[in-house]
């Protein structure tokens, strides 16, 4: 046989159902009616498999769609800015030159009192946000992070969960050196 019939005659037999080991098509024995099922009927056909923060990110963002709109800024690389304090956490995307696309806080996605400095809270923010900036069209990120609250590393995974490339991560904090005089310390 030469090799244009071999590729022929499977491909014959897939078409007509024939020839096909495990093929769907093929004729398997059917249980009696009165016989118990056996181990492979009677097992789940699915395993049900946790799901991780990325994944459910994913799903949320398959109705998400790049706004054409006459205010869409299509903008494919800007600067992400952290800003994590004691008390609250802000985020806002901005084009390379500087100019806002989207922006969230932790009191605009309604957390209120110690919640707005957690760590959760600045993943909420970083979503908001991010899902707003990636409509315009965003798809890299560079990231600078200010302050030395708990949202910063929960922020930048946030960032790669949503699908976001990021380029580089910056912290930018301000350190005085020995600049104007400390507030007191504060008594807890």
């Amino acid at each position: 046989m030469s090799e244009e019939e071999k590729e022929e005659r499977p491909a014959a037999a897939a078409a007509t159902g024939t020839g096909a080991p495990g093929g769907e098509s093929a004729a398997q024995p059917e249980p009696a009616a009165g016989s118990a099922p056996t181990r492979e009927e009677a097992a789940p056909k699915e395993e049900k498999k946790e799901e991780t923060a990325a994944d459910l990110l994913r799903s949320d963002l398959g109705e998400l769609k790049i706004r054409k709109a006459k205010g869409s800024k299509n903008v494919t690389t800007g600067v992400c800015h952290v800003l994590a304090t004691f008390n609250n956490t802000k985020v806002s995307f901005s084009d390379p030159r500087g100019n806002v696309i989207s922006w969230a806080s932790a009191g605009k996605c309604n957390f209120r009192g110690s919640r707005k400095s957690t760590a959760y809270a600045a993943q909420v923010v970083t979503q908001t946000a991010g899902r707003v900036a990636m409509s315009h069209g965003l798809k890299e990120v560079s990231v600078r992070l200010k302050g030395p609250g708990m949202g910063r590393d929960s922020a930048v995974r946030a960032l790669q969960a949503l699908g976001l490339v990021v380029t580089e991560i910056v912290d930018i904090t301000p350190v005085p050196h020995n600049g104007c005089r400390a507030p007191k310390r504060r008594r807890v």
